[in-house]
């Protein structure tokens, strides 16, 4: 029997979606993103299909990992993909191109027996929720006890945005950058709630959210709100381009998480894991700086984008060598598995998935309160 059920990163893993390569478009530009690949035949202001050879690749690697969580025993479902070529339009804007149904993590979380479908940002990610709707209203016909939910979709007007943020912040140092990150004073305003799933960290009662370049303040307090039996912390990190926290603050197993070494927490956040005897584990710099695939806009730190099948195995990106040998010195079992040729289609292999049932339930593992938190 279906069944929806996931409160963290870590209990065992036995129904997940896998997302698609197909159809992903270069996005067309809007005031949320720019792309600027020149050197790849997308310089600023074009946009188009993602080259049918990279998509291949992408493909047969989605795909492998499919089949071995499959080979695992772990049901795995897939999205549906649409036209993302075309225009979209709603009665406010008009957008030339849509971006694809890789990265599934960044329009659904689950928590609990709820599957929540995020806002999004961007004009081009407005209607990607619709590639993900077959699997939603199967779990909703055949669990009883699934909960479907959609955020409140945004209008996304030039209000939702800064005019001319992405030129000006081009201009500006790095620590005048990590000063705006900490107030969150970047592209997005205040206007409506704005968040994506992938900035939400599930820790049982606890849900992180990161402030981000897709993420605002009245979106972390929609969350709040929208989860009154949970505590939901708006957080940072010293990223001048923070986007996904699944890249930077990554939870292991109770007790433990791994921090992007480059991106730190703010002081509050380390006390508050240190005070519940938490310990936090710099990740190892990783192998994707030495190599970064064309027309890829993820982080080097895309490493630590991993994902646990339970609370002693995670798989791990196949060329990150470093960090599994770390994670084995955590005590992990780490299941290799080749997956950079799907980065430029949106992320890594927490970003391809989107946990629908793990085992466990709702558990309180930050009993102690410090700070804000």
């Amino acid at each position: 029997m279906l069944k929806v059920n996931s409160w963290n990163g870590w209990d065992p893993l036995r129904h997940v979606l896998v997302g698609r390569a197909d159809g992903t478009m270069v996005q067309a530009p809007e005031p949320a993103v720019q792309r600027d690949f020149p050197d790849d035949g997308f310089p600023r202001g074009t946009f188009g299909p993602m080259p049918e050879d990279m998509t291949a690749a992408a493909t047969e690697e989605l795909n492998a990992f499919a089949g071995l969580l499959a080979a695992r025993g772990i049901r795995v479902s897939r999205p549906t993909p649409i036209d993302f070529a075309q225009t979209v339009t709603t009665p406010d804007w008009a957008q030339q191109s849509m971006f694809g149904c890789m990265p599934p993590r960044d329009v659904l979380i689950t928590v609990g027996a709820e599957m929540l479908e995020a806002t999004m940002s961007y004009r081009s990610r407005w209607f990607e929720y619709l590639a993900y709707r077959p699997v939603l209203q199967e779990l909703y016909e055949h669990d009883p006890d699934m909960r479907w939910e959609a955020a409140p979709k945004p209008r996304l007007t030039d209000a939702s945005y800064k005019p001319g943020f992405w030129d000006e912040y081009a201009t500006i140092t790095n620590p005048e950058r990590l000063a705006r990150v900490a107030v969150n004073d970047l592209a997005l305003t205040e206007e409506e709630p704005l968040f994506d799933a992938a900035d939400i960290a599930r820790f049982g009662k606890d849900l992180f959210v990161q402030l981000s370049l897709v993420t605002n303040r009245k979106g972390a307090d929609w969350l709040r709100r929208h989860f009154p039996e949970h505590r939901v912390h708006a957080v940072t990190f010293t990223n001048t381009y923070p986007l996904h926290i699944d890249a930077t603050w990554v939870p292991l197993r109770p007790g433990l998480v791994m921090h992007a070494g480059q991106q730190l927490a703010e002081p509050e956040l380390m006390e508050y894991f240190k005070v519940n005897d938490w310990q936090v584990v710099e990740a190892v710099q990783p192998a994707s700086w030495r190599h970064v695939p064309r027309l890829s806009f993820c982080s080097p730190w895309l490493a630590v984008n991993i994902l646990n099948l339970d609370r002693n195995t995670v798989c791990v990106e196949a060329e990150e060598k470093r960090l599994a040998d770390q994670l084995v010195d955590l005590g992990f079992e780490v299941v290799p598995v080749p997956f950079r040729a799907v980065g430029p289609f949106g992320g890594g292999l927490h970003c391809a998935t989107v946990d629908i049932h793990r085992d466990g339930v709702m558990e309180d593992y930050f009993p102690r309160r410090s700070g804000r938190f």
